[in-house]
């Protein structure tokens, strides 16, 4: 079936969701009052999510406890940034010096961290080697200065799956083993102070840490036990 989602979505999301389909596998499939991107033969669910993960909460809150639902999350381990005109010709083509890893995943899941111990629930991590493609400089528009693009897959690098509490230690950087900070655990994992708080919200939902006090103003987690 052809339906909004269909319309509305962008070239990444099309070209991994044509890459995920497997024989006997439908897609834009009707399950209640909900189009999912693709039902496996096996009857799970998965959605390819490009962007935040808070639309999903609806879809999950009514379709979770039934099914299996995975959640298919692309991240740019590496990036081009293509510059093209008018009529879509290629000026100029550069690498991106910025490095994506599986932590950005943490920034999405602060809709709903809790869910990532759901048995039926799994997170399906992209790393990808892709195109931005963006027209020939940023605009500023009221003062503030966008440079928009579009995203293009050239090739998937790594994937990474979390299911469950193993999965996601398994994926991340060893935590330090003594209490910390948030600006050491944005060391330890190699991220920003923002995404690292975003990251400890997520592992405190599923209790991979604890609070454990303070050093003057700053919060300190703990690895339980």
């Amino acid at each position: 079936m052809s339906g909004i989602g269909v319309l509305r979505e962008g070239p990444l999301h099309a070209a991994i969701k044509t890459m995920l389909v497997a024989p006997g596998d439908r897609l834009e499939v009707a399950v209640g009052r909900f189009v999912i991107d693709v039902v496996r033969a096996d009857g799970e669910l998965v959605e390819v999510q490009t962007g935040g993960f808070g639309p999903l909460g609806a879809k999950l809150d009514a379709l979770l406890d039934q099914h299996r639902v995975r959640i298919v999350h692309p991240i740019a381990a590496t990036r081009r940034i293509v510059r093209v005109d008018e009529e879509g010709e290629v000026v100029s083509i550069r690498r991106s010096a910025k490095r994506g890893s599986v932590v950005e995943v943490f920034d999405k899941l602060t809709a709903f961290p809790w869910l990532l111990t759901h048995p039926n629930l799994t997170i399906e991590v992209l790393l990808l080697d892709e195109d931005h493609v963006r027209g020939t400089g940023p605009v500023t528009v009221r003062r503030r200065t966008r440079d928009p693009g579009v995203r293009r897959l050239r090739t998937v690098v790594g994937r990474v799956e979390l299911n469950g509490v193993d999965d996601i230690v398994c994926a991340l950087p060893p935590l330090p083993t003594e209490p910390f900070s948030t600006r050491e655990l944005a060391s330890a994992l190699g991220c920003s102070i923002l995404l690292a708080q975003r990251t400890a919200y997520c592992l405190r939902a599923v209790k991979i840490i604890e609070a454990a006090g303070k050093h003057g103003r700053a919060p300190l987690h703990r690895i339980p036990g």
